[in-house]
């Protein structure tokens, strides 16, 4: 099973779209935690982007994976640094967040590839 995550964080950036309009207040709400969460202030934000995506991998959110390697790219983060974060993500859930942490690859290289 191949997942695509270009297409997955496609759909559900259509989605949230829709809940914009249906709940104002609510999306308002998380955009105005993400700001917050994200500042740069301590750590920059490769780190921080590493960070969600071990997060991502514990909670087992297959939109996370898509956005948060898609920043990591972005962001100039190797494949090394990745994988590393993997590590720490697996080694802090066992079984289950190997499984994720395979998939964050695989998304991470969809993202990396030049089209």
């Amino acid at each position: 099973m191949s997942k695509d995550y270009k297409a997955l964080i496609g759909d559900i950036s259509a989605y949230t779209v829709e809940l914009r309009g249906l709940i104002p207040e609510a999306m308002n709400g998380f955009a105005a935690l993400a700001k917050g969460a994200t500042q740069t202030k301590n750590l920059d934000e490769k780190t921080k982007e590493l960070i969600a995506l071990a997060l991502g991998v514990a909670a087992r959110c297959d939109g996370c994976l898509g956005f948060h390697t898609k920043s990591l790219v972005r962001l100039g983060a190797s494949r090394e640094e990745v994988a590393e974060t993997l590590g720490m993500a697996i080694y802090m859930g066992g079984g289950p967040s190997l499984m994720y942490a395979a998939d964050a690859l695989r998304a991470f290289d969809q993202f990396a590839q030049k089209e």
